[in-house]
């Protein structure tokens, strides 16, 4: 096995908290494509951290007139 670092996973509930949203909001990102990447771990979804801030990232504009993803 090659030596990578953990990725490390937290619930939707965790991602919530951090992206100060509701779950419901990123089910609802999940089902129409708009939000976080997330993966699936058996039957649960979780969110890596790093996709979590990357994807924050992506969100940052200067103006109101700016096109949103």
């Amino acid at each position: 096995m090659p030596d990578t670092p953990l990725t490390l996973v937290i619930t939707p509930e965790a991602a919530a908290r951090l992206l100060t949203s509701k779950e419901r909001t990123l089910e609802r990102w999940r089902s129409t494509g708009t939000g976080p990447p997330y993966v699936k771990v058996g039957r649960r979804v979780a969110y890596r951290l790093r996709d979590l801030e990357a994807w924050v990232e992506r969100q940052t504009r200067q103006h109101t007139a700016e096109a949103g993803q």
